[in-house]
This record gives C-alpha cells, structure tokens and sequence, in this order.
C-alpha cells in the first residue's frame, strides 16, 4: 500500500467534489470503486499470479497467491474476479476457504483469526474463458491474433474494466501491490513476455509447453500487469541515463525485426526527453520494454506495449494538422509517458484520470519541446485544443470507477497554461521533475498535485484548478480601452478567479490581472490580443 487508509479516507472527507450524488450508479459500480470495509484492514504486499494460457482453446487457469499484512482485525476479505472466469477454491494455511459472489466481488470467509501486524497468505484457484477484447485497448480483455504463419498472437489490456477481467485480485487503484511474480506457461514455441526482470524460464517436456517467470521489484497497479505471448523476437540496448545504466529491451515479431530496429530509436530519444523534463525513468531495477501486440498499445509499467504499426503519428494520421504530430510514433512517446504519470504517480480513484492524461498528453509537447523547440510543442498543444468539448467536468464522480470528460487534451491544456503562467521554463521543469521525487512510487489525490504546484510555483491556483477540473465553463475575458484605461472582467468563471494574462496590445507585450469583477489598469490602446497558449475566451465590448 502506498497511501494509509487513514490519509485515503481523510482526502475524500475534505473534497466538496468527493460529495456527488450516486443515484445513477449501481450497487455493484461502488462496490467496484470504493475502498469497502472488506478491502481497507488489509494491506496487499505480494502477489504471485502463476496461470497457464492453452492459446488454442483461448482457456486460462491456474492460481494467484496473495500476501498481505492485517491492519484491522476482520474476517471477511474482498477478491474480485469477473465472469465468466470462476474461481475454483480459496486455501489458507492447508485449509479451504468458502465464500460468496456477488457480480464480480467475493467476500471469502477466513477460519484463521487476523491479528493486526501479521502478515498472512492464502493461494486463489481459478479458471475459465477469458473475456475477448473485442475493441482493445479500450474495452479490455484477452486479445487472440494471429501474426503472418500463422502463430498465436496474445496480449491482455484492461484500463478501467479492471485487471479481475482476467485474474483475481484486490481491483482498486489506492492499494498497489509492493512486488510481483508473474509466471506463465505456454506452448514451448511461443514466448511470454510480462513486467519486471525475466528470471528464469521452466521446459516442461512432458506438456511441451515453457514457463516464464517474471518478476517485479517495484509497486505496480494492477492494469499495469500484462501477458503478451507470440513467436517474438528480442534484443537489448543501454542507455546512459540520470540513475546509471537502464536495459531498453525490444519484443516484436520476427517477421518486424528490421524494421522495428530502425523505427525503435524513438525510444531512446524518448528516455532522453523525458528524463530532461520529468526526472528519471522510475523503474530503472525493473528496466524498459517495448513489447509489440496485436491492439494499439498501452502503459503497462516497464512492459510498455506497441501496435501502431511502425508508423508515424496515430495511425499514421497527424490528429493536430501542424505537421508536427508526423515528428514522432505517438503510440512510443505516450505510452511511455505514462511511466511517469500512472505508473510512478498513480491515481487513487478512476475520477483523477487527468492526473494520467492529461500530464502524459502533456508529455508529448515535452518531446517536441525537447527535440524540436519550445514553439513546436506549443504549436501541437494550441492545435490538439480543439479537441475539448467541455460536456462534463474533469473531475469525474467518486467511489464508482469511473473518469471525468476531456482529461487528455484539456489536462494538457492546464499544464500548458500553468508554464505560461508560472512564465519560468526552469521552475516549471524543477516543478515537473520535483512531482516524480515527492510522489515516487504513489498513489495520490489531485488535490496532493494541485497544492505542490501551488507551494513549488509559490502561487496559489487553487482556485484555477477548480475553474478548469470542476467546471465546464471558459473564461472569457471582457474588455474594453476608454480614456487612458484597459478596463476588463472575467466572464463564466467562479468567484474569485484571476490569473495573469500575457497579452499583446497594439502590437506591445503586456501582462495584466483581470479578475471576476471589473478592474481598470492606466493602458493606452485598441487592439487587445490573448497569447495564444492560454485556454481562455476574449470579447471586446466597445
């Protein structure tokens, strides 16, 4: 566990947008996103999740062992695990547990009285046909492909529906397992690739099959575990980076080697980027990979999976229409991103997702900027903000797993703005880096980030970060020159909200302070231009 319960549970009483009505959701949805009474005594260490995939029936089984320390005396635990995948039977100390389902939850009665301080074990059975992905990464599940002769092709992905999609565990984002076995068995002329460090791979002649064990010494939220099996192809490069030598590892299919060797240089020069802005890659004991799949790809901590088919863009498509989204694989440097914010910093509730997006859609300006020039990622941000609707908040309801609206491109927008503001380019970097070093390796709130970007820029946004994550609303800023006077005032923002504004005025650069109310600052002028990287609505009214 990265965050105590106590600190959990007293960031969701203090939070007014915590206080949503749940009338739309179901029993089952807050059951799902919520820290139950049968989740919070117990803090999960270890798992060790050990199946065997019999690719041509698309069958898994096997077990997942679960170490955990008692924080609270109790008796009954929550495991989730999604149909149609069943469990079997539940063992503790040689003896087997009951329980009982409801949906995806099973509530397990222990025999074994829980003593707080104890660190205790039990080995979970299960097996079935796994949920399919039918549109992946998006709606989750098994991926079953095939490469070009023929082979089985395999992958898992599950962001948002839950890693109990495909084996059961404690499915909620507060509570990260502190390190992980992961062992999988498969046909002997396939190769699994997972998380972490390969430790060793077992021949089981008899079966004709292999298991590969990988292990993961860092914490790790439970989407980011994955199973990619093919016919792959491997090698291993070192990079030079901010904590030593980092293994960069490549897993692609073999009939891509040649070209993934040229196209894969991108992820070095990602590495580079983003330990430049962000601060070291977190997972340097774990390593990087790049592992290719069958689906477009997705943040699996050190196991970062690929399928853009080694084109430039998304898709090969410059969604920005700038010409420089065609200067990078979108799929390597977003995806990668994420190593940072949702792997390193990870949110505690489905509602914070910005906190994943929005800073990771940030992360590509941040390779333009690098490599290309400040300009060009402003460029790219003012261009992706057309993609805003502002249907919903950001901020999405709490307790029920689920997201807010606009957490990508809207999440970038607000950073991009708060350099601007900040109008420091090495604070907001010391800022950057400085959220990887205070939030190393934890699950936290946005309220946690937005005040340590208050505290480091030495400038309370509070009040900008509720206009932006907790409304719909754009400010818009009415103005009007007379008598000497630059006369102005926010439209459709809260009370209270003001932030400066570079401005150009006549063709001379200005910063000005509007607020809520009318104000006037002695300024000669008529024309009155917003700089283009804020976020922000104007209109002249005389």
């Amino acid at each position: 566990m990265k965050i105590s319960l106590s600190l959990f549970l007293l960031l969701l009483f203090l939070l007014p947008s915590a206080v949503i009505s749940q009338s739309s959701f179901s029993r089952l949805d807050t059951l799902r996103g919520s820290v139950t009474e049968e989740r919070e005594w117990w803090d999960l260490n270890y798992y060790h999740l050990d199946i065997e995939v019999l690719t041509e029936k698309k069958f898994i089984s096997g077990s997942v062992e679960v170490v955990y320390t008692v924080l609270l005396e109790a008796s009954t635990m929550q495991i989730d695990l999604q149909e149609p995948l069943t469990i079997s039977k539940i063992i503790q100390d040689g003896k087997e547990l009951s329980y009982t389902r409801i949906g995806p939850v099973h509530y397990i009665d222990l025999k074994k009285k829980q003593k707080i301080g104890q660190v205790e074990s039990l080995v979970i059975f299960y097996e079935g046909y796994p949920q399919e992905a039918k549109r992946a990464p998006w709606d989750g599940g098994f991926s079953w492909d095939e490469d070009s002769f023929g082979k089985p092709f395999i992958a898992t992905s599950c962001q948002g529906l839950g890693a109990s999609v495909w084996w059961p565990c404690k499915d909620h984002m507060y509570d990260e397992v502190d390190s992980m076995l992961i062992s999988i068995e498969v046909p002997k002329d396939l190769i699994n690739v997972s998380n972490g460090r390969l430790r060793r791979i077992d021949e089981n002649a008899e079966k004709e099959t292999k298991t590969y064990h990988w292990f993961v010494s860092n914490p790790i939220n439970n989407y980011g575990v994955n199973v990619n099996i093919a016919d792959y192809v491997h090698w291993n490069e070192k990079y030079e980076g901010e904590k030593g030598e980092l293994d960069m590892d490549f897993w692609v299919l073999r009939e891509n080697e040649e070209k993934a060797r040229v196209h894969f240089v991108q992820a070095r020069k990602t590495i580079e980027a983003f330990e430049y802005w962000m601060g070291p890659y977190p997972f340097y004991e774990d390593g990087y990979k790049l592992v290719e799949v069958p689906y477009l790809g997705m943040e699996h901590q050190s196991s970062v999976t690929y399928g853009n088919g080694y084109k430039y863009g998304y898709s090969g498509q410059d969604r920005t229409k700038t010409g420089w989204g065609m200067k990078f694989d979108y799929i390597i440097i977003h995806e990668s991103g994420h190593e940072w914010f949702a792997n390193n910093i990870t949110y505690i509730d489905m509602a914070d997702m910005w906190l994943h997006e929005g800073f990771t859609n940030y992360s590509e300006c941040l390779y333009l900027d690098y490599w290309f020039g400040k300009e060009a990622g402003e460029e790219y941000l003012r261009a992706l903000r057309s993609g805003i609707g502002n249907k919903n908040t950001m901020i999405g309801p709490y307790l029920v797993n689920q997201s807010g609206a606009d957490v990508y491109v809207k999440g970038a927008a607000i950073l991009g703005m708060l350099r601007q503001m900040i109008n420091d380019d090495e604070k907001w970097r010391g800022i950057l880096r400085g959220l990887g070093q205070e939030f190393y390796h934890q699950t936290v709130t946005t309220e946690q980030v937005e005040q340590y970007i208050s505290k480091e820029a030495g400038v309370d946004f509070s009040v900008f970060f509720d206009q932006y994550l907790r409304t719909t609303n754009v400010p818009t800023l009415e103005y009007y020159f007379l008598d000497g006077f630059l006369t102005m005032r926010f439209l459709n923002a809260i009370e209270g909200f003001s932030i400066p504004v570079d401005v150009m005025i006549d063709g001379e650069h200005k910063r000005i302070h509007p607020k809520t109310e009318w104000s006037k600052t002695k300024m000669e002028g008529d024309d009155l231009r917003i700089d283009l990287n804020y976020y922000l609505g104007s209109l002249k009214i005389r």
